[in-house]
């Protein structure tokens, strides 16, 4: 499953600084211990480096920088599975790391949680299980039990 970043599982407070969205640590928990593979699909600039390892590295920096909550961000949870545009034209909305993602994925069922509509549309014309996060009367998150159904779930 993928991610969008700010707004979805992090909050940039009014003073810049970064932490996590109410319940995305404990999310990103309950992911991990079910062995559930996240990744990110997230904006930054192209400028920030050559490779996804080179713009995730100067991501982490940025965050990092800026971090105020009482528990780190899990990064480690995402591996090699963070995709940035390669170039300002990638950038979402366009589609190609929805594509790059899904590519990655073979033939897995894939999920996308964000809080913008016009993400999860286009993550859905692409063939993702969307999800907006933050709607309410909804839970803040896709639960964890229905991720689990829909990976036993074939394509």
């Amino acid at each position: 499953m993928y991610f969008d970043l700010g707004e979805t599982l992090l909050h940039t407070a009014e003073d810049g600084s970064t932490s996590y969205q109410r319940g995305a640590a404990s999310y990103l928990r309950s992911l991990r211990e079910r062995h559930i593979r996240v990744g990110l699909i997230t904006n930054v600039p192209s400028s920030w480096g050559t490779t996804d390892a080179e713009r995730a590295a100067k991501l982490k920096e940025e965050v990092d920088a800026t971090w105020r909550g009482p528990v780190p961000f899990a990064w480690e949870d995402f591996g090699n599975r963070v995709l940035t545009p390669r170039a300002e034209t990638e950038r979402k909305p366009a589609p190609i790391l929805w594509q790059r993602a899904r590519a990655e994925s073979g033939r897995c069922r894939v999920v996308y949680e964000a809080e913008t509509a016009e993400e999860v549309m286009v993550a859905s014309s692409l063939g993702f299980v969307p999800y907006q996060v933050g709607r309410p009367h909804r839970p803040a998150f896709l639960p964890v039990g229905l991720i689990e159904l829909l990976g036993h779930r074939s394509r």
